[in-house]
């Protein structure tokens, strides 16, 4: 896949799934992947999915599809969480969600915090993208706010700011459908449209832009991964895997 042809992926079950840059992919949770899904992703050269969630997410409901044990052969499946529940500052971190009715961050506003708060473990995720033999799969609940934040690092490290925002309307868009058809109801959100989905879309795009400038080049995300444990070797090997796959 050549590195323009960013757009939705159709693996079976699979939802929000679109693939970014180069060697990576983003989706929502990989327990609605069906049989024939796992092995859409493999065909497509994936050999790592990388779990964003915490541990208590990490499991499957009774309307995901049943799986094969073989489901996952040939791929390693990595979880890489993104914050820490336990930290003594999550209770602070998580206030304004709380305040607005989410029990969980839900708005590139955190990303800052994230990387205040948990940058070890967002270069974590890096040190295994930089790792994996084949393309990437990064994927949250939704894949749209931990994964976002990800992804963005990611296409500034490429020097790819057009896309940021493309990216993480394209998330954002892709769960709200599913919100639409979803057999369950999500506990804390709804489908948008019209109007309030156009400001739920403006808010949360403003504050992206707001981060992406605070990272004004390549070179700063390059340094704030160092920073946090990864060679240049391997901020060099995510970079090429975001041109190569």
């Amino acid at each position: 896949m050549s590195e323009e042809s960013t757009g939705p992926v159709t693996w079976e079950g699979a939802v929000n799934a679109r693939h970014v840059l180069g060697g990576i992919y983003r989706m929502g949770r990989q327990e609605w992947l069906t049989d024939l899904g796992w092995r859409q992703l493999r065909r497509d050269g994936v050999s790592t999915v990388i779990d964003l969630r915490g541990t208590p997410e990490r499991r499957r409901r009774s309307t995901d599809p049943e799986v094969s044990d073989q489901a996952h052969d040939g791929l390693e499946i990595l979880h890489r969480p993104v914050e820490d529940h336990t930290h003594d500052g999550f209770e602070d971190y998580l206030a304004p969600a709380l305040a607005d009715g989410a029990p969980y961050p839900n708005h590139p506003r955190y990303y800052p915090a994230t990387l205040q708060y948990f940058p070890d473990r967002v270069a974590a995720v890096f040190t295994a993208i930089a790792a994996a033999p084949g393309s990437v799969v990064l994927h949250c609940s939704a894949g749209r706010d931990r994964t976002g934040l990800v992804v963005t690092l990611l296409l500034l490290l490429a020097g790819r700011r057009d896309l940021v925002a493309s990216q993480y309307d394209a998330g954002a868009r892709g769960i709200n459908e599913w919100h639409r058809i979803s057999p369950v109801p999500h506990p804390h959100e709804r489908h948008l449209d019209g109007p309030e989905l156009d400001a739920f879309l403006f808010g949360r795009i403003e504050a992206l832009e707001e981060f992406a400038a605070s990272l004004p080049d390549a070179e700063a995300v390059a340094d704030l991964l160092t920073a946090h444990g990864l060679t240049p070797g391997e901020v060099e090997a995510v970079r090429v895997k975001l041109r190569e796959g």
